[in-house]
């Protein structure tokens, strides 16, 4: 059953790089890239400003984690926190299927780094998940609410009718009552022994033996997602709060590449956009960083919004952004490395919890 489960995975994953260099070899060929490049190489220095969004991004969500993590706990590093942020993010945005692999990570990165318990450890980055979710439904909704009628205009042309506003917006209201659901499941204190009836459901003897020995484990969990209720509620609503900032930061991100490529964008332009482009990423969550889709999303946005010589613009911002994250999932994998972490670690993590 893990093996089934693991390779079936691995294929989806790997489909999915396979399918997204399709589409990025497709997309370079169609934009002009001399022209792309022409337009880079006058930016000059100040492109290192385009890699400070991301960097804000860990801090942010590295401070959220820490609120997120029980106060019974020691006092917890922020630097080896934003270390295991840091590997755990780079491992699910680059590997095929990563976000199954980078999620369990976090909890034994957590352990062995800071030895927090693996319960507590469990339960921060259940509810961090859905508070991600949720801040992802409001940012949804704020940025499809503050460009409707861009929205609606690039829609014509884009899907030939204007519908597109509407759709973020009934979409974006939808993630955030579904997150919002499954974490008031999570947090009714038997979720972890109700996943665990659950799966002593499935007819193998092999997997039956484990989930009794680990029984323990998930009633442990339920104990650590107990005191997420009652006076810490307040403090997940502070939690959230960060939680969208740190989603602003990709819009940041977008507009800061535009601005210094010469082209004349509104914030609430780029952030309509980005709320769109990210909702198309997460529909292809097997390519590994939207590799294609993203890239001809903006594109198609682009030509849709009536941008001057957009093959031009939108090769040279499609290129800085992908070169922005070699850049930081290189420092990532540096990270790991000096950290004494390895690949199969991560996986190691990942088939244990399959």
């Amino acid at each position: 059953m893990q093996m089934t489960k693991k390779s079936g995975s691995s294929w989806t994953g790997y489909a999915g790089l396979c399918l997204g260099t399709l589409l990025l070899v497709y997309l370079f060929r169609q934009v002009d890239l001399q022209g792309a490049i022409g337009r880079i190489s006058k930016i000059g220095f100040s492109s290192l400003f385009i890699l400070l969004p991301y960097l804000a991004l860990h801090l942010i969500e590295t401070f959220a984690w820490i609120k997120l993590l029980p106060q019974s706990l020691a006092s917890i590093s922020f630097f080896k926190l934003l270390k295991i942020q840091i590997i755990s993010e780079t491992v699910s945005m680059t590997l095929p299927a990563g976000v199954a692999v980078g999620e369990p990570l976090r909890p034994f990165l957590c352990y062995r780094f800071l030895k927090i318990p693996l319960p507590a450890g469990v339960a921060s980055v259940a509810v961090r998940r859905l508070m991600l979710g949720i801040a992802q439904g409001v940012y949804t909704l704020i940025g499809a609410t503050a460009g409707f009628s861009l929205l609606q205009h690039a829609s014509v042309r884009m899907l030939g009718f204007e519908g597109l506003g509407y759709i973020m917006v009934a979409t974006g209201s939808a993630i955030f009552l579904f997150f919002l659901f499954l974490l008031m499941l999570l947090l009714n204190g038997k979720a972890a022994h109700n996943l665990h009836g659950l799966l002593m459901r499935i007819p193998f003897k092999r997997i039956k033996a484990w989930l009794i020995e680990k029984e323990s484990g998930f009633l442990d969990t339920d104990e650590e997602l107990k005191g997420y209720r009652g006076p810490f509620t307040g403090r997940l609503f502070m939690v959230m709060l960060f939680y969208i900032l740190a989603w602003f930061t990709l819009a940041i991100e977008s507009y800061i590449i535009l601005t210094l490529l010469g082209v004349h964008i509104s914030f609430i332009q780029v952030l309509a956009i980005d709320t769109a482009i990210t909702l198309l990423r997460a529909l292809f969550f097997f390519i590994p960083s939207g590799l294609g889709v993203q890239d001809l999303g903006y594109l198609a946005f682009f030509q849709a919004l009536g941008m001057h010589d957009f093959l031009a613009y939108g090769g040279a911002f499609v290129l800085l952004r992908r070169f922005k994250e070699v850049l930081w999932y290189a420092a990532g994998y540096g990270v790991m490395f000096f950290s004494g972490v390895h690949l199969r670690d991560a996986e190691r993590v990942s088939s244990a919890e399959s």
